[in-house]
């Protein structure tokens, strides 16, 4: 079992920066997928990035980063240029598929993080 907990979300005016950290513990780390998804009001959760950028979603390439450091268990989500459409619960996800683009790939999820961006 897979637990992940998340950090790093708030609000932040538009153009600016933030970083999300996800804590994973329960084992394995190293090989499980690791991914970003994010869920806005009204919306369905939507893949954000896979845990080493080989996948980004088209509104987030050039903007969003994913890296994982495996010593500490944690995978991060660093978002620059944010716009106002960022605004989401994002969440952290694990699995056995890579790359893990679909929520049908997922096992396991965090609570999520908000963030509010303001325009």
């Amino acid at each position: 079992q897979v637990q992940l907990v998340e950090s790093g979300g708030g609000l932040v005016q538009a153009g600016g920066s933030l970083r999300l950290s996800c804590a994973a513990s329960g084992g394995g780390f190293n090989k499980i997928a690791m991914a970003w998804f994010r869920q806005a009001p009204g919306k369905e959760r939507e893949f954000v990035g896979n845990d080493d950028s080989a996948y980004l979603a088209d509104s987030v390439k050039g903007r969003f980063t994913i890296s994982r450091d495996d010593a500490k268990n944690t995978v991060y989500l660093q978002m620059n240029s944010l716009k106002a459409e960022d605004t989401a619960v994002y969440y952290c996800a694990a699995g056995f598929v890579w790359p893990m683009t679909e929520t049908r790939f997922v096992s396991y999820w965090g609570q999520g993080t908000q963030v509010t961006v303001s325009s």
